[in-house]
């Protein structure tokens, strides 16, 4: 087991698995028995209509999945049949999935989706196993020995994640992590007709938008934690800037993406105002003011940067157009894809808070 922590392919499975639940599972409400076994949709007849668009997105559904999970086998050296327990673990899951979805009346368990669920994840594995073969996976392995520190792993999660997490239209460009405003209507909402809800504190004045000031701080300060955080586990400072230049570049390309997904395209720089553009280039000169800090005190600057950032960000309210954005990204298609980048919007900052929490309080962390 401690050869599979070594590699982020693990993680990063048990992380797509999430997503699956969600996807697989959303709206999780009405759960009943509908008098129906949940194997049922095994031996029952095939479905009469279907789309290439269904075949394409369950395929391309759990291929990752088989990816990650036979990449984590072949990196870790766990197993010598990495394809076959990653299209077994792929296929079990989506007929978990399959399964629950008896009990909610929204969604239709279908052996056709458990196929080509099972089918996605076996062509997945087989990607993980001819880069294996074609050895990119060792040169993977001998770059990430030559840029990150062994127990990088938690980090190469994180910062992987950012970037599809800025894909979710956030009130401040790089605001992830904004859920006061939700968390109090979430639980004013779930202790309604209650004597519970008289705890609620009540606030005087509502939450009144950033200043322009409070707004580049928190671009600033966003855009600057995973630079910090990369800083934290890569080796060199030459190998520090080149990752902070491209880090950066993510987020702005993600950013640039979220608008045109949400806006159109001739909107895709739109998010870029007068405070957005000075706190980017803040980020830059920080980033750069900041390569030579060992990575225990990057590891320290990065965790005070989280608090202050989610300080200031949770005294706005959400944009005046996020009932706009949420009608938009939640027509047809991309109701799943907005429910997941919103999810990670939201607990991305605090994942990284316990992490960097149990990085700084570790004994002989390397300076």
């Amino acid at each position: 087991m401690s050869s599979i922590r070594r590699t982020s392919a693990w993680p990063l499975a048990l992380v797509y698995v999430l997503l699956v639940v969600y996807a697989s599972l959303y709206p999780f409400s009405d759960w009943r028995d509908q008098g129906i076994a949940p194997w049922a949709f095994l031996t029952a007849a095939l479905p009469k209509y279907w789309t290439g668009f269904d075949v394409a997105i369950n395929m391309a559904g759990y291929a990752p999945l088989g990816f990650l999970l036979a990449l984590s086998g072949v990196r870790s050296q766990a197993t010598r049949h990495p394809i076959f327990w990653a299209t077994l673990g792929g296929a079990l899951v989506s007929l978990l999935m399959e399964g629950l979805q008896s009990y909610l009346p929204v969604r239709v368990p279908s052996n056709v989706d458990f196929a080509l669920n099972a089918a996605g994840t076996l062509v997945g594995a087989w990607l993980a196993w001819a880069l294996d073969w074609l050895g990119l996976v060792n040169a993977w392995s001998q770059f990430r020995a030559r840029w990150f520190v062994a127990d990088a792993q938690g980090v190469l999660v994180l910062l992987v994640l950012w970037p599809v997490a800025l894909l979710f239209p956030p009130a401040v460009p790089f605001g992830l992590g904004q859920v006061l405003e939700r968390l109090e209507s979430s639980l004013a909402e779930a202790l309604a007709d209650t004597p519970f809800l008289e705890w609620l504190p009540v606030r005087d004045v509502e939450l009144q938008p950033l200043v322009p000031s409070a707004e580049l701080v928190c671009v600033m300060l966003g855009a600057l934690v995973p630079c910090l955080l990369g800083y934290g586990v890569i080796r060199s400072v030459r190998q520090r800037a080149l990752f902070a230049m491209l880090m950066l570049g993510l987020g702005v390309a993600a950013s640039a993406l979220s608008a045109t997904l949400s806006y159109g395209p001739l909107h895709a720089m739109d998010w870029v105002s007068l405070p957005v553009e000075v706190g980017l280039w803040a980020a830059y000169v920080l980033a750069a003011m900041l390569l030579p800090v060992p990575r225990r005190g990057c590891a320290a600057l990065a965790l005070v940067a989280l608090v202050l950032h989610l300080s200031i960000l949770n005294t706005a309210p959400t944009s005046a157009y996020f009932a706009q954005t949420l009608a938009t990204w939640e027509q047809g298609r991309f109701i799943r894809f907005h429910g997941l980048v919103q999810w990670l919007g939201w607990l991305w900052p605090y994942a990284a808070i316990v992490y960097v929490l149990g990085h700084v309080s570790r004994r002989g962390t390397e300076n």
